[in-house]
């Protein structure tokens, strides 16, 4: 199918756009928890989020069924709940954001290592060598970020294990085949099941009522117009005038700007250190990110030849 045609200045308007609100969702958990518990914060942004799509869920697209809805219901609790929640757990507890953004990015490694025992995918020499030097380049990030941080040593393992269960539930939901739906109605009734459980976490901190200060309104408007809405429809506009593959590299982009962010908004550590883990880390992404090779199996040659086809929550 032919693409639309697209003017030339337009991608890097895009693209800029897109890193920018991409990253710009780790800042904003990490401004709103200054007012208030991640949970709580999570739980506003996520309740907001699903009862605007509601309608639109509900009016348009294919019917939902009570299966298609209880399926959708158990991604939400491993990619919103889960994975969404580990990420702001561990931001709340000052990991720097710039570290928790480079490890959501290892997905694709970690898709790629899942996918041969559960898809029957069988992955080329290049793909291990770069899940490998992927992980040595957070190591090496992680190393200064441990070092210059103050945050206790199991929010960094909050991260890994969130990232894990994200790249789990995608390869899951290949596995089964599950019912394309429209991408609102994925993020409204995964955004509605990620509020009743970020609900109920809240109110066993003690109360889901939102603290009336600037900073937490700032910070869950920004999550919800900017981190959710304007991101993702930025990123379905570039998904239909450009390459998937071009689309998808600007997003590896999106830990040194959320690196800078952090340095400039709340004091986080930035060292060359960091830049170069940064920088072995996505070489090794790139490698992983080749397509995999199925074997001659109708499980196999129905598998998607890309990784991350599921929404992400995170930017």
């Amino acid at each position: 199918m032919t693409r639309p045609f697209a003017p030339r200045l337009l991608w890097p308007l895009l693209a800029t756009a897109l890193i920018v609100s991409w990253s710009s969702g780790f800042i904003g958990i990490r401004l709103a928890s200054e007012e208030a518990g991640v949970m709580l914060v999570l739980f506003w942004r996520t309740l907001m989020s699903g009862l605007l799509l509601l309608p639109l869920a509900l009016l348009r697209g294919p019917r939902l069924t009570v299966r298609v809805v209880a399926e959708q219901m158990v991604f939400g609790v491993m990619v919103v709940f889960l994975y969404l929640g580990g990420f702001a757990l561990a931001i709340g507890q000052r990991v720097p954001t710039g570290l928790v953004a480079l490890i959501s990015d290892l997905v694709p490694l970690a898709i790629a290592a899942l996918s041969q025992p559960l898809l029957g995918e069988r992955l080329r020499g290049r793909q291990w060598l770069g899940t490998g030097i992927g992980v040595a380049g957070v190591l090496i990030v992680s190393q200064d970020s441990l070092r210059l941080g103050h945050a206790p040593l199991w929010a960094y393992g909050v991260t890994v294990a969130a990232m894990l269960v994200f790249a789990l539930a995608t390869v899951l939901q290949k596995r089964r085949g599950m019912l394309q739906l429209p991408v609102y109605q994925t993020l409204c009734i995964q955004s509605l099941t990620g509020a009743a459980l970020f609900g109920l976490a809240a109110l066993a901190e003690g109360d889901i009522t939102p603290p009336a200060t600037p900073g937490f309104l700032l910070g869950v408007g920004w999550l919800v117009i900017f981190s959710t809405f304007f991101c993702y429809s930025i990123y379905y506009i570039a998904l239909r005038l450009y390459p998937a593959a071009q689309v998808s590299s600007v997003i590896y982009l999106s830990p040194p700007v959320t690196m800078i962010w952090g340095w400039l908004m709340f004091d986080e550590p930035l060292t060359g250190l960091m830049f170069l883990g940064l920088a072995v880390t996505l070489v090794g992404v790139w490698l992983t990110s080749a397509r995999t090779l199925p074997r001659a199996t109708n499980r196999g040659r129905n598998a998607p030849d890309t990784f991350g086809d599921q929404v992400r929550l995170d930017g």
